[in-house]
């Protein structure tokens, strides 16, 4: 299955705090898009491994994603290695889609950070026709996405772009509150983290609007690239009032 997007995040919930809006508005255009998370989340202090796998299945159906794949690295422990890049390379490789998404280049957590390198890398490798690998028992062919964007997570950093999400952004919130467990939930048991407060809700919140307001919608999404994005029409750009 060729897809037109594929969202990466080391955590099941990275990609539904980062970028759900967007995944949202490109399926409701038709577009193809899937989902890999590198680790189950399994050091996570609220639930576990077996409670993302639930909770991430629910996510993706709600977002309307063609396919949602766990990798299974070491959460926390995971490095930027031989291993790991082939691992990703082989997913890309079999779904070949045009744009990815993952982590944050830099960000409070350490794995985003590797984990973005990891991706990066392994997009980039994954077109040099020497690699090989395999998938189901065929050699794949090399394949190489035009475009690697970083989405926007817990450290503000400048995005290159602004995805309007104004029309997703109550859908998005839904998707992220699939993970019952790790977020705010008055009725769980559970140790208090940095993520479970309802405050941390309302800056996921809050940042989506900021990001709006600086293109002149209500609510955005940003994304870092290190490619020099290229228009065809004018048409495309925001009519932002300054």
């Amino acid at each position: 299955m060729k897809l037109d997007i594929l969202a990466f995040g080391v955590h099941p919930d990275d990609v539904e705090l980062g970028c759900a809006g967007t995944i949202l508005a490109s399926v409701a255009e038709g577009k193809k898009v899937g989902i890999i998370d590198l680790t189950r989340g399994e050091l996570g202090t609220r639930g576990n491994a077996e409670t993302r796998v639930i909770e991430s299945a629910k996510a993706a159906k709600l977002l309307g994603v063609s396919v949602r794949d766990n990798l299974g690295m070491a959460d926390g422990f995971f490095q930027n290695d031989e291993a790991n890049k082939r691992k990703v390379i082989e997913v890309l490789r079999k779904y070949q889609p045009d744009i990815i998404f993952c982590n944050a280049p830099d960000d409070r957590h350490p794995d985003h950070g590797r984990s973005s390198k990891l991706v990066a890398d392994a997009a980039f490798l994954a077109g040099l026709r020497k690699i090989r690998s395999d998938s189901d028992g065929k050699h794949q062919d090399p394949w190489r996405p035009s475009y690697v964007f970083h989405y926007i997570q817990d450290r503000f950093m400048q995005p290159s772009f602004a995805i309007d999400i104004s029309a997703q952004m109550a859908k998005k919130m839904e998707a992220v509150l699939c993970y019952a467990t790790q977020f705010h939930n008055p009725d769980l048991n559970e140790p208090q983290t940095y993520i479970s407060s309802p405050q941390f809700l309302e800056t996921v919140k809050a940042r989506a609007m900021m990001l709006g307001k600086r293109i002149g919608v209500e609510y955005a999404e940003g994304f870092i690239s290190e490619k020099l994005i290229g228009l065809t029409s004018f048409d495309a750009i925001i009519k932002n009032v300054t």
